[in-house]
């Protein structure tokens, strides 16, 4: 098993996505509800030689209004859900000298409200992107259902006003998974299809001018110790009776999902970066991904982390 041989390359940035709080027990089995401010991250890809510019994720608004009503009215205000204190657009503009019209694709890993929300507002000429079975799943959305959590101005098939499309391959072998699209068409960034959170999510894998390899991992798991195995997938009550439930809509396809993750950092070298880990921030463990952040992010998050603040 090896990683495609090419030269090709995307330059990659790890961006502030905001905030929100969130429980221990529902991310790890046998721990208490005690809260934690969970940080989200946000990618900007750009491949200089075609000129494309892409954001891998959304990260979180404080704006109500980017969201269903379901989700305004309940996680929005219980999760305590803040947005970077610089907004995507700025620090895009800032870090990267590149405007909001000039993003061409945004694609979310799937469609939950910490990575997925409205993008013509703000990025006019972007269409977004969704893995297989996204659209499926999360048809027809609000705008028919107003208890649906999943946004109509994407997916409902006669009311949609965003412009997206669900990817369509072709699907290949890359590394230890099975369904992977090669973006560009020169193998510097992979799309992957990555079962178990919910359908049609996705990971994907860049590859950085210094030929290391970077997989944006978003929500296959929450943390560094699910993902090291040291924690099991937490299993939650739901309120007023609701049953159980897990984040993540398949724990078998989550554990193949990850299992694969594992063999592609002990066996390749694939540098893994969860939407919500900030281990190796804490500890600056990784060279290669805090070559992600600038500067001012960098210390932005040393004392975010030692506060456990939002920043």
């Amino acid at each position: 098993m090896q990683l495609p041989t090419t030269d090709a390359f995307v330059h990659v940035s790890l961006l502030n996505g905001g905030s929100m709080t969130a429980e221990y027990h529902k991310l790890h089995a046998g721990e208490p509800a005690d809260e934690f401010r969970m940080y989200n991250w946000v990618f900007f890809i750009f491949h200089k030689q075609q000129n494309q510019r892409l954001l891998w994720d959304l990260g979180m608004s404080s704006n109500k209004d980017d969201y269903t009503p379901v989700i305004a009215n309940g996680p929005w205000t219980e999760a305590r859900i803040l947005g970077p204190r610089e907004s995507l657009v700025d620090q895009i503009q800032r870090r990267e000298d590149v405007t909001a019209d000039e993003i061409n694709t945004v694609i979310p890993s799937h469609a939950h409200f910490d990575h997925c929300r409205p993008i013509r507002h703000i990025f006019p000429n972007a269409t977004a992107f969704f893995g297989p079975g996204t659209a499926t799943h999360c048809s027809p959305g609000h705008l028919t259902d107003p208890s649906s959590q999943w946004d109509g101005r994407f997916f409902d098939p006669a009311r949609a006003t965003e412009r997206w499309e669900t990817l369509a391959g072709p699907w290949i072998p890359f590394g230890a998974f099975d369904r992977a699209m090669d973006l560009f068409g020169d193998g510097s960034f992979w799309v992957i299809q990555a079962p178990g959170h919910m359908p049609g999510n996705l990971c994907a894998c860049a590859r950085l001018e210094n030929g290391e390899w970077v997989m944006l991992a978003s929500d296959c798991c929450h943390s560094r110790a699910l993902f090291d195995g040291t924690k099991e997938f937490g299993t939650f009550a739901l309120p007023d009776g609701g049953g159980t439930f897990c984040l993540h809509m398949d724990v078998v396809a989550a554990k193949d999902t990850l299992a694969r993750m594992r063999v592609m950092e002990k066996d390749l070298g694939v540098h893994i970066a969860l939407a919500h880990d900030v281990s190796w921030m804490g500890e600056e463990s990784d060279s290669v991904l805090l070559s992600l952040l600038d500067g001012e992010f960098r210390e932005d998050m040393r004392g975010a982390l030692a506060r456990g603040e939002p920043v």
